[in-house]
C-alpha cells in the first residue's frame, strides 16, 4: 500500500486497517459506531478539501483574465480542469456504488424528527460481498482507480515525475507484498464484511480521490504563481475596555487596521500621541479616567495599502466617567452656602449608607450626621467641599462660600434721593443683594 505524505491521510489509513483487524473477532455495535465515526470524518475531511479545491479554481480563473499571469494560466488551467473532471467522474462513480450497497443491505427512507433519512441494515455481510465479488464491482472499481491514477499522471510529464511514488490514489492491499502471500483487492476490501464498514471503504477511496485532485490543481496552480489575496476594503479598529468608567479607574483603547499585514505599516495616534505597534501588529494605550460626564478619545490611523497608497481613517471612542456607587449632593434651597444659618443639603448614593461616609472641608464648615438628609453650617467665606465616599471610592462637591447680603430698602424702584410722589407713596420694599 503506498503510504500518503499527509499525516492525516496517514492517521485515516491506520484506523482503517485496526478496524478490519477486529472485524475478524467480532462485529459488534461498538466496531459498527467506529466505522461510523471513521465515515463521517472521512466526509469532513473531503468536505474541507472541496473547498481548498474551489479557492484554487477560482484563483486560476483569475490568473486567466489577468494580463499578467494570462500565458502561463492558458498552459496550466485547461490541466487543471482535467484533474478537475477526472476526479468529479469517479467521485460519481463510487457515489452510485454506495447507493447499491445500501439498496442491497435493504434500503429504507423512515421520518426522524419530521425528516427522511436513509435505514439500511449496516451490520450485513451479505450485501457488500454481492455487489463486489458476485456482482463483480470490485474488480471493476479497482480497475477504474487504476485508470484514474494513470490519467491524472498522464496530464503532463512534470505531473508523473512530481506524483508517481507517492500518488495518494492506490489498489494494493495491506500485505500484498510479503513473500508467499497474495491478496485480491476485492476479497480483502469487501468479502464478508459489514455495509457500513463498506460504505467507509468507499468513502476512504473518495476521500483519495479528492486528496489527489487537490495536489495536481496546487502543482498546476503553482507553476503560474501564488493565490493572489488583495484586500480591497478597509476599516478601522479602535475599541476601549470600557464605556462607563469611574474616577480613577483605568481605561485601555485598542486601535489597529482591519485586514492589517506588514506591508500596512500603520501609524497611528491616540488623543494626538503616536503610539506603538505591538506584536499583534495593533496599539494599546492605557490611562486612568478623571472628572466626571461624557469623554471621548480620538484616534487616527495612517497606512499604507497594497497598491501602495496612504490612506487615513479616524474614529472617535466615547466613554462616561461616572461618581462612585451614583453619589450626589444637591443644595435643597440655594446655589450657595450661607454663613449664619442652616443650609440643608440632600446626598444620593446607590450603593447603601452603610458603605457610604460623608465628609466636608473648608469654608469652616460641620456637616450634621445622617443619612440623605444633612444640614451643613460654614462660617468662613471662601470654598468648601463636600466629600462622599462609597464603596472605598471617593467624589469631591466643591461648593462657595458666602455671607448673607446686607438688606436694602427700596421705594418701589428708587434706593434714594429725589422721587416722584406717586411712587412715594406707594409701598416699600425691602430686598436683599446678593
Amino acid at each position: 500500500m503506498a503510504l500518503p505524505r499527509e499525516p492525516r491521510q496517514k492517521m485515516i489509513n491506520i484506523m482503517y486497517l485496526v478496524l478490519t483487524a477486529i472485524l475478524a473477532l467480532n462485529v459488534s455495535a461498538e466496531i459498527l459506531e467506529a466505522f461510523k465515526t471513521v465515515d463521517k470524518s472521512l466526509m469532513n475531511s473531503t468536505s474541507s478539501i472541496n473547498k481548498s479545491n474551489e479557492v484554487l479554481y477560482k484563483s486560476l480563473a483569475d490568473k486567466l483574465a489577468d494580463p499578467q499571469s494570462a500565458e502561463k494560466a492558458r498552459i496550466w488551467a485547461p490541466k487543471a480542469d482535467d484533474a478537475k473532471k477526472l476526479s468529479a467522474t469517479l467521485i460519481s462513480y463510487i457515489d452510485n456504488l454506495k447507493l447499491d450497497l445500501k439498496k442491497g443491505a435493504d434500503l429504507t427512507m423512515k421520518d426522524k424528527d419530521g425528516v427522511q433519512v436513509e435505514d439500511f441494515k449496516e451490520d450485513n455481510l451479505d450485501a457488500s460481498t454481492r455487489l463486489f465479488e458476485t456482482n463483480g464491482k470490485g474488480k471493476e472499481l479497482e480497475q477504474k482507480l487504476n485508470e484514474y491514477k494513470k490519467a491524472m499522471l498522464g496530464i503532463d510529464p512534470a505531473i508523473a515525475k512530481e506524483f508517481e511514488s507517492n500518488f495518494p490514489v492506490s489498489t494494493e492491499v495491506p500485505g500484498g507484498n510479503q513473500i508467499g502471500k497474495s491478496k485480491d483487492f476485492t476479497s480483502t476490501y469487501f468479502h464478508m464484511t459489514p455495509t457500513v464498514a463498506a460504505l467507509t471503504i468507499l468513502s476512504k477511496f473518495q476521500n483519495n480521490v479528492k486528496n489527489a485532485e487537490n495536489q495536481v490543481v496546487t502543482y498546476c496552480h503553482n507553476q503560474i504563481g501564488a493565490v493572489k489575496l488583495i484586500y480591497d476594503k478597509f476599516e478601522p479598529i479602535a475599541a476601549s475596555n470600557s464605556t462607563y468608567l469611574m474616577p480613577g479607574e483605568e481605561m485601555i483603547v485598542t486601535a489597529g487596521v482591519g485586514a492589517f499585514n506588514d506591508a500596512a505599516k500603520p501609524v497611528i495616534t491616540i488623543d494626538g500621541v503616536t503610539t506603538a505597534l505591538n506584536e499583534n501588529g495593533v496599539a494599546e494605550k492605557k490611562f486612568n479616567v478623571s472628572g466626571g460626564g461624557q469623554k471621548k478619545v480620538h484616534v487616527v490611523i495612517t497606512y499604507t495599502k497594497p497598491d501602495g497608497t496612504s490612506e487615513k481613517l479616524e474614529k472617535d471612542i466615547e466613554y462616561t466617567v461616572g461618581t462612585p456607587g451614583g453619589a450626589a449632593v444637591m443644595l435643597d434651597k440655594m446655589n450657595v452656602f450661607y454663613i449664619g444659618v442652616d443650609n440643608p443639603v440632600t446626598i444620593g448614593s446607590t450603593t447603601g449608607w452603610d458603605k457610604t461616609n460623608v465628609s466636608i472641608s473648608g469654608g469652616g464648615a460641620t456637616i450634621s450626621p445622617g443619612t440623605a438628609k444633612r444640614t451643613v453650617k460654614v462660617t468662613t467665606i471662601g470654598e468648601c467641599k463636600i466629600t462622599v465616599t462609597a464603596d472605598g471610592k471617593s467624589t469631591s462637591f466643591p461648593f462657595r462660600v458666602k455671607r448673607i447680603p446686607d438688606p436694602v430698602i427700596k421705594v418701589g424702584p428708587s434706593g434714594g434721593g429725589k422721587m416722584q410722589a406717586v411712587v412715594f407713596q406707594g409701598p416699600a420694599v425691602c430686598t436683599c443683594r446678593s
